[in-house]
């Protein structure tokens, strides 16, 4: 288990959560063999039982359960034959996040058929989401669940739960100031966020009119991280060769756009050249992995299509595979 604490703050972000049991702290007083030992062991257990149990109920009441949310691609997806079996070590969680149409509170888009705007944070989501974690299981050791986690900057601790975090389509969010601030509370707590699917650096026509996506992410993590910079990630940083040495990359392309258009790139000249790039803390650690120019969730979500090139895939699972590891260990 890996715990990294906050400035100032007694509460971490763990790795791995502890089985809620535990021995009691009056069971050791048993082996002193005198009267009042045993006339202490049973009360002195007794009290520490149902301290255990409020903390257990604590976290219980924190946690949030599974929930699937409706979507901008999938409706009624299929969900795995074990997605009931919560009881494992990891997953990796999906940031829902407002954005510049209007979610969740005041969206100006409507869906085919009148339905409500369910956010840009649901581009791909789930099978994208159900495939990488099968992946996971069958490409390392990390016992992951297999459904995702969706979870809310909303002010309460139940995003600490969830130390490994994944936002789609960033050239969209839009974080008011109190979420940049749990964000970047839960960034220096040990936490973790790749951020993926965005492109280009220049203004193009949108639904509501101009939108240069790199700008708009950014005015978003400038509130999150106001005086960290963005740095590109050398060839031979520990998190391109944690699990896979991943020298040699390349642009993953979204799907619709190379079987409409016959190119890896979108949004211009400016979305031609993937960018891996990063904000780090005080001691280096990558908290941020930014994904620029590509779609690495199209390659989990498309992996099973034969007419998605399986070179793209791979990349995609390996780059995956290495942010998450390098997140478990350092």
């Amino acid at each position: 288990m890996r715990c990294a604490p906050s400035r100032g703050q007694k509460s971490k972000i763990c790795k791995v959560v502890l089985p809620a049991h535990s021995v009691p702290a009056g069971e050791g007083r048993a082996i002193l063999g005198s009267k009042v030992s045993f006339f202490m062991r049973f009360p002195t257990a007794l009290v520490a039982g149902a301290l255990g149990l409020i903390s257990f109920l604590g976290l219980l009441h924190a946690q949030k359960p599974f929930k699937e949310w409706p979507a901008i691609e999938y409706e009624n997806f299929p969900l795995p034959p074990d997605w009931r079996d919560q009881n494992h070590e990891w997953v990796r969680a999906r940031l829902r996040y407002p954005d510049i149409y209007g979610y969740p509170n005041n969206s100006m888009l409507r869906l085919a058929g009148g339905r409500p705007w369910p956010g840009q944070w649901t581009m791909d989501y789930p099978r994208s989401d159900r495939h990488l974690l099968q992946g996971v299981r069958r490409l390392t050791r990390i016992d992951t669940r297999s459904v995702e986690q969706v979870v809310s900057l909303d002010g309460s601790d139940d995003i600490y739960n969830w130390p490994c975090l994944y936002a789609v389509e960033v050239g969209h969010w839009l974080l008011p100031p109190d979420q940049a601030k749990q964000l970047r509370e839960y960034l220096l707590r040990g936490g973790f966020l790749m951020v993926d699917d965005f492109h280009g650096s220049a203004a193009y026509e949108d639904f509501l009119g101009p939108l240069n996506e790199w700008e708009t992410f950014t005015n978003s993590m400038s509130r999150v991280f106001p005086d960290r910079p963005i740095e590109d990630i050398p060839d031979r940083d520990p998190i391109f060769n944690t699990l896979y040495d991943l020298q040699d990359r390349f642009q993953v392309p979204g799907y619709s756009n190379w079987m409409e258009n016959h190119i890896t790139y979108e949004k211009g000249p400016t979305g031609k050249q993937p960018h891996w790039r990063c904000i780090r803390d005080d001691k280096g650690r990558i908290m941020v992995a930014i994904c620029h120019n590509m779609d690495l969730g199209d390659g989990w979500e498309n992996s099973d299509d034969p007419k998605y090139q399986e070179k793209w895939a791979s990349l995609a699972y390996r780059i995956g595979m290495n942010y998450f590891v390098y997140d478990l260990t350092h």
